[in-house]
């Protein structure tokens, strides 16, 4: 496909949600409590399963959702300073790292205990430890996965995180009166996607945001990690075959292993790097700062507008149950790691 057939099939959908963004801004300064990031949800959420379930309307969506967003991450580097990412600390990075660890451990034991095949366990664990789709999608290929497990997969955890997105703002308000660094590390370390982040963020406010996007894009760094971990724990338990074909599945394994970080945070870690040294001036801080405002907003009315209810309603009752025991599960873990660690 050319790049003139590329653009005019993403018209429709792209401008459709760059009207339901500006609308739900708009609507926000009337509900300023609510504000302009959950309505462009909601009225995503609206408009992509009714009057906009057409397939005219999904590229541009889909643009909106994942290349708009990563355009948004990269550009909010050059706004940033590393000393704000070393906030964090040793303690935040302890956190991340046992987050991850005990929603993959509790993901697969909740999974077993239903009944669900380990390759489907494992899909879950690695999209709802990481960065839900792109973890997925990143993790089918070294086990193996069919199709249909990962695409049930992908909708109960993309379900999971827009449920948690609006359910954790006002868990942050009751126990941290929305501090930054424990909020954040609330929103960051749980929610599956980096779009999810970010929503939820908006909902806080500006300070929030950042600090949250910080602790996620940390998570989304150790995606190479739990793949080469998913790799080899199928690889050693599921290859009890011939010495010649195993040694040819290993190297075969080792190839698709090579998982590299998303673009995204890379280029985000540039901009940051350059903004800390003063390699971007302040004027051009503040204009990538109000276009990654923009494509967050028409981002967000993205990621609603591909929330597939009836795709929900269809996986079944068992798989619903199992995102929201996940769900639960790492609002306990993360509250129990944010009072011991932060």
């Amino acid at each position: 496909m050319n790049l003139f057939s590329y653009i005019k099939k993403i018209i429709p959908g792209l401008f459709l949600c760059i009207l339901l963004a500006q609308l739900g801004v708009f609507l926000g300064k009337f509900v300023p409590s609510i504000g302009g990031a959950p309505l462009a949800i909601f009225l995503g959420l609206l408009s992509g399963n009714t009057f906009a379930k057409s397939k005219i309307f999904a590229s541009g969506s889909k643009f909106s959702e994942s290349d708009l967003l990563s355009y948004s991450i990269v550009l909010l580097g050059g706004t940033l300073s590393i000393n704000t990412i070393l906030q964090l600390g040793f303690s935040g990075i302890i956190f991340i790292v046992l987050q991850m660890a005990l929603t993959i451990g509790i993901t697969m034991f909740i999974g077993k205990k239903l009944g669900f095949s380990k390759h489907f366990r494992a899909l879950m664990a690695s999209g709802n430890a990481v960065c839900g789709s792109s973890a997925i999608g990143a993790s089918s290929p070294v086990i193996n996965a069919e199709e249909n497990d990962k695409g049930i997969s992908i909708t109960i955890v993309n379900l999971t995180g827009t449920l948690l997105m609006f359910a954790l703002v006002p868990i942050a308000g009751f126990l941290y009166n929305f501090e930054t660094l424990q909020t954040s590390a609330l929103l960051g370390g749980i929610l599956q996607s980096v779009g999810q982040v970010i929503a939820a963020g908006s909902m806080v406010n500006h300070n929030v945001l950042e600090m949250s996007t910080i602790f996620k894009i940390v998570r989304i760094v150790f995606l190479v990690v739990i793949v080469i971990w998913l790799s080899k724990e199928f690889h050693n338990k599921e290859l009890e075959v011939d010495t010649e074909f195993a040694l040819e599945e290993e190297a075969y394994a080792k190839k698709k292993t090579k998982i590299s970080i998303p673009w995204y945070i890379t280029g985000f870690f540039i901009l940051c790097t350059l903004f800390t040294f003063g390699l971007i001036p302040p004027q051009v801080s503040k204009v990538f700062k109000m276009i990654s405002s923009q494509f967050e907003i028409i981002a967000l009315a993205g990621i609603g507008m591909r929330v597939n209810i009836g795709e929900l309603i269809k996986q079944g009752p068992k798989a619903s149950l199992y995102g929201l025991l996940v769900g639960l599960s790492q609002i306990v873990i993360a509250i129990v790691l944010i009072k011991i660690f932060l």
